[in-house]
């Protein structure tokens, strides 16, 4: 078979009606072969050497190809690890902008050998050319608002492996994540945007292939453009129409799909990692090389290596990647995991104003996409939280650990926790950007679930083979006084109000919520703060609930749907403290006297806050121009022991007389399927301003100003 010069443009395989393209970049290689395979495993692989190089691309075009070819790379030149060369034509390479990979990716000893070893072609998944035509159905981007979203972190696998709703051909795939009973449940919670855990093609690394793990996470791409065999029916092309149809449906839902992207490393890991593909295809120039130590790299992600975000081949190589998920597959964002290491220069420093920032800011494709960084990771100065640029969404981790102290009740976190709620101004406000830069989150896929995050005092990660030394041993968790699950009603009964109170905590503040999968059902790793490594029911949402979850489940929903429901917790600007026309200030602190928080107050050690937010501090409109209607607020949490009498404050002069009418406790059952966030006597008893409300201790309670004060004088409602 012979290969025709072709074109050097695009990178990748390129599919037309006369056969296909091959452009493959190395700078250092000697000589690239394309190696196609035979559906017929007997039959031997051909080994054709790409003709033509123009520049540091090398190409050739192969008539009469068409969908259904499988191929690889192998890259001939020198083996000198010392100056970064790594070369090996026995193993075979994942072309890394292959748009399907089909095989099994199997780790060997054989992956990892020097050169002279076996063959690893047995072991490495091959390039899938794929027809791209799709009948979209004429799909557009939900587009939904930062200041209207709500993100749900999940995994495609662990969503709806044990659905019973879900057909069962499609559970733990992308279409059973689209599934009736899975967007309704979505829907119900609130959710406008699902952010999947890594979907681009992964494999496992050596570590946990030496350990007999698996990489259920994914965190380990070696197909930047390729869907992930694991979640489709097959491996033949599947798993490129399943996710296109899994995006369509969640579209036609008005659900936006958010991707959880690696460009910080790959699982090719150290130099005892195994080779998958950029290792082989040129180590120089894909890596960041260690400055001291010859032949080594530099570490910045705790896996190893780092791709070198500094070479004009990587970054194209991201951002080819990036483009072709947004407008080919129609994805509507991106969560970059240790978003910083993508960024940092020659020193290592963090850089703001890189040239990866700069052309995403420019490009017509990406710019107006949801972006979203993981600003942390092992670098100088390793938490960039505040420092991306405008145009990025932040993982907020100090959100994280202040909901988690203030509610495990470490004294002093009051001011803490009001930074937080009022948006984070403080890390984000400086160059610009709003509140809903702030993605908040109590838990995530790396750490405790919910449940297991006031079950468990200690880490329980036993099952992961490394003698319970990997997760983190501080997550500022509480067992509420028994280690692991209980039979005491009085710690079960505790441990749902610490979860409520944590949601509530999260549903009411500025910024953008994210809930992590399974957490609003009680989801249990079982003490497990760092699953990555199990494909089992241990990670998997279990959706046979009983009355405890559901009772949880309708909390979540009431709680994100009164945030839905009411502007005042979706500014699009943070508060300033200032006047309002009224008089009153925008937001307003109050302690456990119910009066407004001087500076000298924030110090004490009581864990008793208040937070009144008037209906005229809200937006007037949305980001379409149509009107909003808010309604004052008072929040209302206690991350003490102890009961406090709260004295009910005045609202603003602007609302006509009333009373203040509870909207959510943390104490109260939820099971009542005839609520409404806008009916006002479906939840709660209703307070008259200066009475002194019984603040449990543990406890959250929103209370709403409710101008039909008369109506509940009559009712006698009020207490």
């Amino acid at each position: 078979m012979r290969l025709l010069p072709g074109r050097p443009y695009p990178i990748g395989p390129s599919l037309d009606a006369g056969g296909v393209n091959f452009a493959v970049a190395s700078r250092a290689a000697k000589r690239i072969e394309l190696c196609l395979f035979a559906s017929d495993a007997a039959k031997p692989e051909e080994r054709i050497p790409l003709p033509v190089r123009t520049g540091d691309v090398w190409h050739g075009y192969l008539p009469g190809a068409g969908p259904g070819l499988e191929y690889g790379l192998r890259a001939h030149g020198p083996w000198d690890p010392a100056r970064g060369a790594r070369f090996d034509p026995a193993k075979l390479l994942v072309d890394p902008y292959a748009r399907a990979l089909c095989g099994e990716a199997r780790f060997d000893e054989c992956l990892s050998a020097a050169p002279g070893g076996l063959d690893t072609a047995p072991f490495v998944p091959r390039g899938l050319v794929v027809d791209p035509a799709f009948d979209w159905q004429g799909d557009a981007p939900p587009r939904t608002p930062w200041s209207r979203s709500m993100l749900y972190e999940c995994h495609v696998k662990g969503m709806t492996a044990l659905h019973p709703l879900v057909p069962e051909v499609e559970r733990g795939r992308y279409l059973g994540l689209a599934a009736p009973a899975v967007v309704e449940h979505l829907q119900r919670l609130g959710v406008t945007a699902v952010s999947l855990l890594p979907v681009q093609h992964s494999c496992v690394d050596a570590h946990l292939g030496r350990l007999g793990l698996v990489n259920y996470w994914g965190y380990g791409t070696v197909g930047f453009f390729a869907p992930d065999a694991r979640f489709a029916s097959g491996d033949r092309g599947e798993q490129v129409y399943e996710f296109k149809e899994m995006v369509r449906r969640l579209h036609a839902a008005g659900i936006e799909v958010l991707l959880d992207v690696v460009y910080n490393h790959t699982p090719e890991t150290d130099l005892r990692g195994a080779t998958w593909f950029l290792r082989g295809l040129d180590n120089a120039t894909y890596y960041r090389a260690d400055p001291v130590r010859p032949g080594q790299y530099e570490d910045f992600t705790g896996c190893g290596n780092t791709l070198d975000g500094r070479e004009p081949r990587v970054r194209k190589l991201v951002l080819d990647s990036l483009r072709y998920w947004v407008a080919e597959m129609h994805v509507d964002g991106f969560r970059f995991d240790l978003a910083p290491a993508l960024a940092r220069g020659a020193d290592g420093a963090f850089d703001p104003s890189a040239p990866f920032f700069e052309i995403i800011a420019q490009d017509p494709v990406l710019a107006p996409v949801k972006l979203i960084a993981e600003p942390w990771d092992l670098g100088p100065g390793y938490d960039c939280s505040g420092a991306f640029p405008h145009g990025f969404a932040e993982w907020n981790g100090r959100f994280r650990d202040a909901s988690r102290r203030f509610w495990r009740g470490d004294p002093g976190e009051r001011a803490n926790l009001s930074k937080r709620l009022a948006g984070s101004e403080e890390l984000f406000a400086w160059n610009g950007r709003a509140p809903q830069a702030s993605i908040n989150f109590v838990t995530c896929h790396d750490g405790f679930t919910l449940r297991d995050l006031v079950s468990y005092a200690r880490k329980h990660n036993e099952a992961n083979r490394e003698n319970n030394r990997d997760g983190r041993d501080h997550e500022h968790q509480w067992n509420c006084g028994v280690e692991g699950e209980s039979e005491d009603l009085d710690v079960c009964r505790l441990r749902e109000r610490a979860k409520r109170n944590l949601i509530g905590t999260l549903a009411f503040a500025q910024g953008v919520p994210m809930l992590s999968h399974g957490d609003e059902l009680g989801r249990t790793q079982r003490g497990n703060n760092n699953a990555y490594c199990h494909d089992s029911e241990l990670t998997w949402v279990d959706w046979e609930i009983d009355d405890e979850a559901r009772d949880l489940l309708a909390f979540c929903q009431r709680a994100f749907e009164l945030r839905r429901e009411n502007p005042v917790f979706r500014r699009r600007r943070f508060f300033r403290g200032e006047s309002l026309r009224s008089g009153a200030r925008d937001v307003v602190w109050l302690g456990h006297d119910g009066k407004p928080l001087a500076e000298d107050d924030w110090n004490a050690p009581s864990l008793c806050l208040g937070m009144a937010i008037p209906a005229e501090s809200a937006d007037a409109t949305d980001e379409s121009g149509a009107a909003l209607i808010a309604r004052t607020v008072l929040l209302l949490q206690n991350g003490g022991a102890h009961d406090v009498q709260f004295p009910l404050p005045s609202p603003s002069t602007e609302d006509p007389p009333g009373v203040w009418r509870e909207r959510l406790s943390s104490l109260e059952d939820c099971l009542d399927n005839t609520w409404s966030p806008t009916d006002p006597v479906a939840l709660g008893s209703a307070f008259t301003v200066g009475q002194h409300y019984t603040l449990c201790g543990r406890s959250l309670v929103l209370l709403e100003w409710d101008a039909a004060s008369n109506a509940a004088f009559r009712s006698g409602d009020l207490r």
